[in-house]
């Protein structure tokens, strides 16, 4: 699936993942603007780091998800940092472009008109102390819609009336924490069936509720936040860290050779 005109920017391969290559500050002021202007089209957005390189490398139908995406920003430091070895063109335009960042970013740049939110994912609880949170600090923010989608897979059926509340809610942009893989799947069944922006932010719903603790800044710098992470929840992410991390980098290693 080719990326549609008005999305279009610089894309290059780490790991096999074709990343767009966008400061924050622009990628904030991208959502907002496709937020805020009618359109006939979905977007696909996407927020990848090591994990999901790994993913890719080991898996190419998720990778081809991927590729199809119309926006895939550098979710993780380590990316940029090889990425910015790997295509020294664009060094200075490569920076972290996390998927909570983006989310505030945007927030705060919202007014009583546009964009609209609809959030997708998370437990009720989590759902609710996210938007308490929003309204207090953004009250000119435009909640749309919510809803918190039971674990197990959704029915097409369910998957077609969901797309008709987003639709009548008026949303534009669809933020959706639902982990990984599901919710790349589910930003790429949504921009394809539903006129609106849709990002796959992952634990932004988590972090920007207050329900689980962010890694401070200065460990975010040093690249290290896989390991605060797994430090606070070792059962359900030694997977993601122990065998991601290692994948990652002789993924990028391998395809910078082109084996």
């Amino acid at each position: 699936m080719a990326v549609i005109d008005h999305v279009a920017a610089p894309r290059r391969h780490v790991g096999g993942v074709p990343f767009t290559v966008m400061p924050l500050k622009d990628a904030i002021d991208k959502i907002v603007d496709l937020g805020s202007r009618p359109s006939d089209k979905g977007v696909a957005v996407h927020f990848a780091n090591a994990y999901n390189v790994a993913l890719a490398d080991s898996d190419p139908a998720y990778r081809e998800l991927l590729a199809a995406g119309d926006l895939v920003f550098t979710d993780g430091l380590p990316v940029a940092w090889v990425g910015r070895r790997l295509h020294q063109d664009l060094a200075s335009q490569w920076t972290r472009v996390y998927g909570p960042d983006v989310l505030v970013g945007v927030l705060e740049k919202s007014n009583l008109e546009n964009p609209r939110h609809y959030f997708l994912g998370a437990t009720p609880e989590t759902l609710d102390a996210l938007l308490s949170q929003i309204q207090n600090r953004w009250p000119a923010a435009v909640i749309a819609g919510f809803e918190s989608p039971p674990f197990r897979t959704a029915s097409a059926k369910e998957l077609a009336e969901r797309n008709v509340r987003i639709i009548k809610s008026g949303a534009t942009l669809v933020w959706v924490g639902l982990g990984t893989p599901k919710q790349d799947l589910e930003v790429r069944r949504l921009a394809d069936s539903v006129p609106v922006i849709a990002l796959a932010v992952g634990a932004a719903f988590d972090f920007l509720s207050g329900r689980k603790a962010q890694a401070p800044v200065w460990i975010q710098k040093a690249g290290l936040e896989w390991a605060f992470r797994l430090a606070s929840e070792p059962r359900r992410l030694a997977k993601r860290y122990l065998w991601g991390n290692p994948r990652f980098v002789v993924a990028a290693i391998r395809r910078r050779r082109g084996l």
